[in-house]
């Protein structure tokens, strides 16, 4: 069987081909920009061009991309966008348009004017993917004797237009912590979809529309975040109880887990985050002292406690993450001799950028895949 992992980024989407005839570190890879990368460069390529866009296509990431538009906008050019394209940049349609969008149907887009782009949106680009394969010989494509399955990680807040979207984001996470924090409960597939994650939907019914899996089976997602503390623990130094932070290009999360089940969680923005902020969550959300008011108030999504088992406790401090160098490079960090003895910055099967693909091949396969 083969299984292609995708863990989608603000800056990368890391990419996993897996055979399990092979070994893990054989795998095939790639580190490659995110899809909302690749869209803010084609509206900015547009902007410098004098040219109108029109957004087609699913609700996907947002950020680069949903910045690349309000600049646009703000150089007097037009952007059009169907319903579902437009949910990209905010829930609520009304506010969309506040800000300049047109909200148009699929009917209206032949007569608008001639010059206007096409810009499709899509979180998962399996031709892009498949063809940079097959420029190195790698065919993936549906195969007569077996099919490819899909495990694919993207960061959904949830479809939330009345409420803050981070609010809702936590109150997610809440319930599925409440439940007993295994890594099933993180995961989602088939039909079985919570309408709400809309992010998640789309990029599934994408696939399927792509015949590329049934309706029901051949493909599994999970938030970017869980993934990659999933992933961490994978690496041969985690032990528990352990905190695992990955701290991402956009989002910083951390976790405590106990025998494979997050018991307690934060996540704030990186480009809020220093070493010495970094720290104190640590510290605090073992020693249960972390409240949600107090990352949300500073501009993070929140945090939720279930468990509190103390710092003397935890075993492991793993840190994941393309910006883990905000502790990696940082003096300050040595100061504090009773986090630099517990912690280690993970690299499963030595590959840090890859925490988030493995968490997601470990949750995919029958038999967890285990790192000697």
């Amino acid at each position: 069987m083969k299984l292609l992992a995708i863990d989608i980024g603000k800056g990368t989407q890391d990419i996993l081909l897996y055979d399990t005839q092979k070994e893990v570190e054989n795998s095939l890879i790639m580190i490659m920009p995110s899809p909302t990368a690749i869209i803010a460069d084609r509206i900015r390529k547009a902007t410098d061009d004098n040219r109108g866009i029109v957004l087609t296509g699913d609700v996907m990431g947002g950020g680069p991309c949903v910045r690349a538009v309000k600049e646009h906008i703000g150089k007097g050019l037009s952007v059009y966008a169907t319903e579902n394209a437009a949910l990209t940049i905010n829930d609520n349609l009304g506010r969309v348009r506040s800000i300049g969008v047109k909200i148009v149907d699929e009917q209206e887009i032949d007569s608008l004017p001639d010059d206007v782009l096409h810009i499709l949106l899509q979180d998962i680009d399996t031709d892009a993917i498949f063809g940079a394969l097959l420029h190195f010989g790698v065919d993936v494509g549906v195969e007569t004797d077996e099919q490819i399955k899909f495990a694919v990680a993207l960061q959904d807040h949830g479809e939330s237009p009345d409420i803050s979207n981070r609010v809702f984001r936590f109150d997610h996470f809440k319930e599925l912590i409440k439940k007993g924090g295994n890594p099933e409960l993180f995961t989602y597939s088939g039909n079985k979809i919570p309408k709400y994650l809309t992010r998640i939907k789309a990029a599934h019914n994408r696939l399927v529309k792509s015949g590329l899996v049934d309706e029901f089976d051949g493909s599994l997602f999970m938030d970017t975040g869980p993934a990659a503390i999933f992933g961490a623990l994978l690496d041969n130094k985690a032990e528990q109880p352990s905190i695992v932070v990955n701290i991402g290009n956009g989002h910083t999360l951390g976790a405590l887990v106990v025998d494979g089940r997050v018991k307690a969680l934060f996540e704030h923005h990186t480009s809020r985050m220093d070493a010495g902020k970094l720290q104190d969550y640590i510290l605090r959300l073992a020693m249960g002292t972390l409240t949600f008011d107090e990352v949300f108030n500073d501009g993070g999504h929140g945090c939720y406690i279930g468990d509190v088992v103390g710092f003397d406790a935890i075993r492991s401090v793993m840190v994941t993450g393309p910006k883990r160098g905000v502790l990696q490079n940082s003096n300050e960090l040595q100061r504090n001799t009773e986090l630099w003895e517990k912690l280690h910055f993970a690299a499963p099967f030595g590959n840090m950028m890859l925490s988030g693909c493995f968490g997601l091949l470990s949750t995919s396969l029958e038999k967890s895949v285990t790192n000697p």
